[in-house]
């Protein structure tokens, strides 16, 4: 039985509960630690609670405001390198000592409490250590322990690896295809999802109901998507459903209540995350951007490929074509589930454990 601990601010999207189950019904140990509450309500196992951190509009506000302020540069700005390496000015050091200086006590009381120091693999989520100069993830290490690395999409593409810990890591792995590219040692995994845990929907909606939902306009594409469903409404009598920075509770609540789910059009991201493996694990058909790079990794995909140009045309020809409709709901939900569903990802998970870190499940 192997030990795995999973550390994170946060259980972003509840990547880390679908961990935890994958691990357990393959008969191993999972915990997961996170710093601060998700503002979605996703669960916590063991949470520190610690201070000035969140997830909260006003802290996410604050950042940037600092970031435009004190370093001249927009914090979803995408830097260079490869990898990109974070080097922040001296002002951010100083804040995140004091920072850490703040937090140690609990910290360490967590590292006593929960036996933090007794397990076989460490998953590091956004490449992060409860440090900046990466000292438990060091400690660990020193001890023969196996180190992960798990990159999320902004982490590298707006901060960079933290070199500390890109030093002592056995592994790094992400879900986004184009971090890839940006770094010379990367493994791809699909993303985790419990996709069994939901029935496919029998019929559609009358009205036509589409939907999408945001905790970022400026990388989604938002204002566009917003413009274009609004005119659908009155040419094409459809339902719109708009969702910003919901709990996702009431986010699963209304998608549910849709036919058509749009993920994003952004130039700044790429492909699909956690909302559409929810829209399509519901049986929703998903509309997003693919770049020719995404469509050729995954050739078989079920989504709707468009962009801020061609959305209006691709939803008309979905709405006025309720068969094809209707099919790609039940092609959506075949495709997640052998893609995606935690049972079938943890499996290559083991493969990289295998073969990277020497150790089998």
């Amino acid at each position: 039985m192997l030990k795995i601990l999973y550390i994170s601010p946060e259980n972003t999207v509840g990547i880390l509960s679908y961990w935890k189950k994958a691990h357990e019904i393959n008969g191993n140990y999972c915990r997961f630690v996170t710093f601060y509450k998700t503002s979605a309500g996703y669960e916590n196992d063991i949470l520190l609670n610690l201070p000035l951190i969140a997830s909260k509009s006003w802290y996410l506000r604050s950042r940037k405001v600092l970031s435009r302020v004190a370093d001249g540069r927009e914090l979803h700005a995408n830097l260079s390198g490869y990898p990109p390496v974070w080097n922040p000015p001296v002002w951010q050091k100083k804040m995140m000592e004091f920072r850490e200086l703040i937090w140690r006590p609990k910290i360490n009381h967590a590292i006593r409490e929960y036996n933090l120091e007794d397990f076989d693999v460490y998953h590091f989520e956004w490449g992060l250590d409860f440090f900046r100069n990466a000292a438990f993830a060091k400690r660990m290490k020193a001890r023969g322990k196996k180190i992960v690395c798990h990159y999320h999409g902004q982490d590298m593409r707006n901060r960079g690896v933290i070199p500390d810990m890109e030093a002592i890591s056995d592994l790094n792995l992400t879900n986004e295809l184009d971090l890839l590219y940006r770094h010379p040692n990367l493994k791809y995994l699909f993303l985790p999802y419990d996709v069994k845990a939901f029935e496919i929907k029998q019929s559609l909606n009358r009205p036509l109901t589409i939907c999408h939902a945001t905790t970022h306009r400026i990388i989604k594409g938002s204002d566009r998507i917003i413009a274009v469903c609004k005119e659908l409404e009155k040419s094409h009598g459809i339902r719109f459903i708009f969702i910003e920075n919901q709990p996702h509770a009431k986010v699963l609540e209304l998608k549910r209540q849709a036919d058509i789910y749009i993920d994003q059009i952004g130039a700044l991201t790429w492909g699909y995350g956690m909302n559409s493996l929810e829209a399509l694990s519901i049986g929703l058909v998903c509309v997003t951007s693919l770049n020719e790079t995404y469509e050729s990794f995954i050739p078989d995909h079920p989504f709707v490929n468009a962009n801020g140009e061609n959305l209006k045309e691709k939803l008309i020809e979905l709405i006025e074509q309720k068969e094809l409709l209707r099919e790609k709901q039940i092609v959506s939900r075949e495709w997640v589930e052998k893609h995606h569903d935690y049972r079938n990802v943890v499996k290559e998970l083991y493969q990289y454990y295998e073969k990277y870190l020497g150790v089998g499940s």
